[in-house]
């Protein structure tokens, strides 16, 4: 008889169990929502199906004549050109200084400590700063997020690299690898995996910061549209909103797994059966 810790789901079944709790959930809104309707057709706090399908038909099929297009297609537009100019930077600023402040001594000693310190400053604490220096452009919100995930992935990253078996260390110099060899060769291909899964964890606090920044200071944007409904009460609007966020922030999980395992396999040990 298997025992429970070594029984692995096939495909079909994860699948189904992944699937059950989300249906589990849509069940109870449907509960809510329709007994909330039942006591009071006008109530908006909880929308039901129709009114959030006739919500999404206006804003994502129907041109906005103030602006000439579709709300959504505008929306998602500019803010994953935000959140993806502010990802490309972090993860290109993570990978120099993770590697470099993770193999070097003298540069951990210079830079760990600032590091550590910039990454428990909360980003939101510094949104005012960022306004006044940047301005309420398109800079502040891209250094809003830059700056709230890339202090704690550098110091991740670094500690991956610190953490590197000082055997591969030293066998890379017992055979000529200079340092600057010694980290294309050695550390680079071993830091790549964490960091796309740096990536990976930082996709969360990025939305979040996205959406605080587009809620302030934006006339276009997922969050800003999110925060201009609310004061209609427009949960029609909102909670179909959240949902594609959440969408979109699955589609880049899924791809950042799809792009480790397809170019790092071996950094994805599979468990024996």
């Amino acid at each position: 008889m298997r025992r429970l810790l070594n029984a692995r789901p096939g495909g079909g079944a994860r699948f189904l169990l992944g699937l059950l709790p989300i249906l589990a959930l849509a069940l109870l809104y449907l509960g809510v929502a329709s007994a909330r309707h039942a006591e009071n057709p006008r109530d908006k706090i909880t929308p039901i199906p129709a009114a959030m399908a006739e919500a999404v038909q206006t804003m994502a099929f129907e041109v906005d004549p103030r602006t000439g297009e579709v709300p959504l297609v505008a929306d998602t537009k500019a803010s994953l050109r935000r959140l993806g100019i502010a990802m490309g930077l972090a993860a290109a600023t993570t990978l120099v200084l993770g590697l470099v402040i993770g193999l070097f001594p003298y540069v951990n000693a210079g830079l760990g400590p600032v590091t550590a310190t910039i990454s428990v400053i909360p980003p939101i604490a510094v949104l005012p700063i960022l306004f006044i220096v940047f301005g309420l452009g398109e800079v502040s919100k891209i250094v809003l997020i830059f700056v709230g995930v890339t202090p704690v992935m550098v110091r991740d990253l670094a500690g991956h690299v610190r953490a590197l078996p000082e055997e591969q260390i030293v066998k890379a110099q017992t055979l000529g690898a200079g340092a600057w060899l010694t980290l294309i060769r050695v550390a680079l291909p071993q830091a790549l995996p964490r960091l796309i899964e740096n990536l990976r964890l930082s996709l969360c606090p990025a939305w979040v910061y996205l959406i605080s920044a587009e809620a302030i200071a934006a006339d276009v944007g997922l969050g800003y549209r999110i925060f201009l409904v609310r004061r209609y009460l427009s949960m029609d609007i909102i909670l179909p909103y959240v949902v594609w966020i959440t969408l979109l922030a699955v589609i880049m999980d899924l791809a950042l797994v799809a792009w480790s395992r397809g170019f790092y396999g071996w950094a994805h040990p599979r468990r024996a059966r």
